[in-house]
């Protein structure tokens, strides 16, 4: 629970009930991890790019949930899979650039997969909530 110093109210939420957003956290870390040993005069080229796009997956998977309507939240797991996106293509590069080994790249890329399943099953379940019964 978090205390909004905004509004007043108490706002009750809680992100690890989304398992893409702990999936997306877990891909995160590990961006992190293996950029760790990249080149130095990658830090503002390649490195930077990869954090930047794995930390917003998660961020707009959360700043969706956060949102007033499932429509904007299926809005938001659309924005966080093109930042999912960016991470499989800068990872991948980083594997041709030989700043990671085999098993790092298989980890992420695994990472990225799980990732990308989670984002579209849930778009998938909110657009289906969202569709009128007949």
């Amino acid at each position: 629970m978090i205390r909004s110093p905004f509004i007043g109210k108490l706002i009750v939420y809680d992100l690890n009930d989304l398992v893409a957003w702990k999936v997306a956290m877990d891909l995160a870390n590990a961006v992190y991890d293996a950029t760790q040993s990249w080149p130095s005069d990658e830090r503002f080229g390649l490195n930077s790019h990869v954090r930047g796009a794995a930390v917003s997956v998660a961020s707009n998977i959360a700043e969706g949930k956060g949102r007033n309507s499932s429509g904007e939240f299926v809005h938001f797991l659309g924005m966080a899979y093109g930042s999912l996106m960016e991470v499989h293509t800068q990872i991948i590069l980083a594997a041709r650039r030989k700043y990671l080994s085999a098993d790092s790249e298989r980890e992420v890329l695994e990472l990225v997969a799980r990732t990308g399943q989670l984002i579209n099953a849930l778009k998938k379940s909110l657009k289906s909530k969202a569709q009128p019964t007949q």
